[in-house]
């Protein structure tokens, strides 16, 4: 009677602790998503104060990426599956992806002002920031799935890559011709596919061993950060802003060192 007490108790403990994983990945998706109205930010700053703050913000994702990629996702593959073969191959395969959604979607994270771009392709952008973010979402969700001190790691990165990124995205579709409102919702709707993302990895955890996910989203952060981000910021236009940039980057990474110490 006791044992059978006892085994109701642990599935009622683990069904809490499945239920509290789902919350923890619904909210930080949610709070991922609302980024996307940080465009509001950029109609009041002129251009150029909107392209020097970038520049500082790319930066400083760049380091958060690629702290999170060394310092957080990899580390927790090792530790949870240890250092196979198809550890590396995931990694890979999640920087080949990126690469290829660049090349045949045509998708980049903009981090310029809104007047350098003389063509933008708004529809475009919208529908490879939805893709983005859906894979945004699985990377988080897997995360979660690990720890709740694993997800937050993973979600800091995400959204201090977030942050410029959507301002660029706003910006775009502005000079796109799109009014204020239309370029905001629209913008949002594209972020909430990270939702989407969460949830299916969720699901899918019951059945299929989602640790692959964490190889998977540190290939992704890395090929962000080293193709997408850092050949922006290091063509610097003064010795003074270069060291600027140099000192966001490392914010970026020590930050994530920081929180991983904290939690380790």
């Amino acid at each position: 009677m006791l044992g059978g007490s006892s085994l109701i108790a642990k599935i009622m403990l683990i069904k809490e602790n499945k239920m509290s994983i789902l919350l923890w990945i619904i909210l930080s998706a949610l709070a991922m998503s609302i980024i996307a109205w940080i465009g509001l930010i950029a109609l009041a700053l002129k251009e150029e104060t909107l392209k020097k703050i970038l520049l500082i913000l790319v930066a400083f994702s760049a380091g958060s990426l690629i702290g999170g990629a060394f310092l957080h996702l990899i580390p927790e593959t090792i530790i949870k599956v240890g250092p196979q073969l198809s550890m590396f191959l995931w990694l890979l395969f999640g920087f080949s992806i990126f690469f290829l959604m660049e090349r045949f979607l045509q998708w980049h994270h903009c981090h310029k002002a809104p007047s350098e771009h003389k063509k933008p392709v708004t529809y475009m952008i919208l529908l490879a920031d939805g893709l983005h973010n859906f894979i945004g979402g699985l990377a988080i969700a897997s995360s979660f799935l690990v720890s709740v001190e694993v997800g937050i790691i993973t979600w800091i990165a995400c959204a201090a890559h977030e942050i410029p990124q959507e301002l660029g995205d706003f910006g775009i579709l502005i000079h796109g011709g799109w009014k204020k409102q239309k370029a905001l919702l629209f913008n949002f709707i594209s972020a909430l596919t990270i939702i989407l993302g969460g949830l299916l990895a969720y699901f899918a955890s019951t059945s299929v061993d989602t640790t692959f996910l964490l190889p998977f989203a540190a290939g992704n952060f890395i090929y962000i950060a080293a193709s997408d981000l850092i050949p922006e910021i290091k063509q610097g236009e003064s010795l003074k802003m270069g060291l600027i940039h140099f000192l966001a980057f490392s914010v970026g990474i020590l930050l994530i060192l920081v929180i991983r110490l904290v939690f380790g």
